[in-house]
């Protein structure tokens, strides 16, 4: 189990000595994913739960632990998509425009759907999958969702953000967002959409796809099979 977060790995290791699991015999460390102190060819399953998307090279680090893998191993992650909190952003970035003038980011960027197939692929993953949820929760008000973001630590991690929010700004943003988005019993939603990308290393036993030209029906016959508006 690693964490960058010394603070994170100690919680983890007194919960676990609270619930003991069945004697499963646990290491923790405490590492960086872009610089992951795990041997090559060592593990056969990498998990990774909503922590990848704060990386400064996620290609590399999804590379790295490919790296660490033993052939045939399993890499599964889950990071936060780019739509997540959506509704936050549309509000703070026209109360932005009206009390600044300007537009300075208040999250962390984040990968859209489209990107996540395309990274498994840089970094080398073969059977490469991608599948989407999006979760609505729902917050008494806009200032409570900034609160809870802010106690998880899901603000802005770039390093020429503006680190100061004007209180005006801030009021601003949770009247724009309550006006665009509150719910007939007054609670606003909050959209977190959550990706989840499998991959695998390479291995001999793994399926592969046909040679081109390989193929033995056209599509002129399955058209002719199926009927031409697609239907079967």
């Amino acid at each position: 189990m690693m964490d960058t977060s010394w603070d994170m790995v100690k919680l983890c290791k007194d919960a676990e000595q609270q619930m003991p699991t069945d004697n499963i015999e646990t290491s923790y460390v405490i590492g960086d994913e872009e610089y992951l102190p795990v041997k090559e060819n060592s593990v056969d399953l990498v998990i990774s739960c909503l922590g990848l998307h704060w990386t400064n090279d996620l290609p590399g680090a999804m590379i790295q632990s490919r790296l660490a893998l033993k052939p045939d191993g399993l890499f599964l992650a889950a990071i936060l998509g780019g739509e997540t909190l959506r509704e936050l952003r549309i509000a703070c970035t026209i109360a932005l425009m009206e009390r600044e003038g300007g537009i300075s980011p208040r999250l962390s960027p984040l990968a859209q759907v489209r990107d996540a197939g395309n990274l498994l692929t840089r970094a080398g993953f073969t059977l490469p999958g991608v599948d989407v949820d999006e979760y609505t929760v729902r917050y008494s008000s806009a200032l409570e969702l900034i609160e809870h973001l802010r106690a998880m630590g899901e603000t802005s991690a770039l390093l020429q953000r503006s680190k100061v929010l004007k209180k005006d700004t801030a009021l601003a943003t949770a009247a724009i967002y309550e006006s665009m988005f509150a719910a007939e019993d007054g609670t606003i939603p909050a959209t977190f959409q959550i990706i989840y990308m499998t991959g695998w290393r390479e291995h001999q036993s793994q399926q592969k796809p046909k040679k081109r030209g390989s193929a033995t029906v056209s599509f002129q016959d399955l058209q002719k099979q199926f009927g031409s508006d697609g239907s079967c």
